[in-house]
C-alpha cells in the first residue's frame, strides 16, 4: 500500500546538495527547493533512505522523512511553483 510523505532536506555542501536533488526530481513532486512530496511503496521508501544515506554527510546534512495523511487538504500561501493539475495533497 502507498502512503503519502514529504521529504525536506538541509545539506550543506553544493556537490551533495546537487547529487540529491537531482535524485529526488525522479521521485517526488518538487514542491520547493529542497521539499518534495512523495506518494511510496513501503519498499520504495527504503530504497531512498537507503539511496540518501549513501549520499550525505550524516554529520553534516539533516534529512526529513515526514508520513502524510490523506484526510486533510493542504493550504498553500504566497508565491510558490504550482501543484500540477490533477494532483491533490493532503496534509495531516
Amino acid at each position: 500500500m502507498k502512503l503519502c510523505y514529504l521529504i525536506s532536506y538541509d545539506i550543506r555542501d553544493d556537490y551533495r546538495l546537487s547529487r540529491v536533488l537531482r535524485y529526488m526530481k525522479g521521485r517526488g513532486i518538487h514542491l520547493q527547493y529542497s521539499v518534495f512530496y512523495c506518494y511510496l511503496k513501503p519498499e520504495e521508501l527504503l530504497k531512498i533512505i537507503e539511496d540518501i544515506l549513501a549520499q550525505i554527510d550524516e554529520k553534516e546534512d539533516d534529512v526529513r522523512i515526514y508520513p502524510m495523511n490523506r484526510r486533510f487538504r493542504a493550504i498553500f500561501l504566497g508565491r510558490g511553483a504550482p501543484i500540477p493539475e490533477g494532483v491533490d495533497i493532503f496534509l495531516e
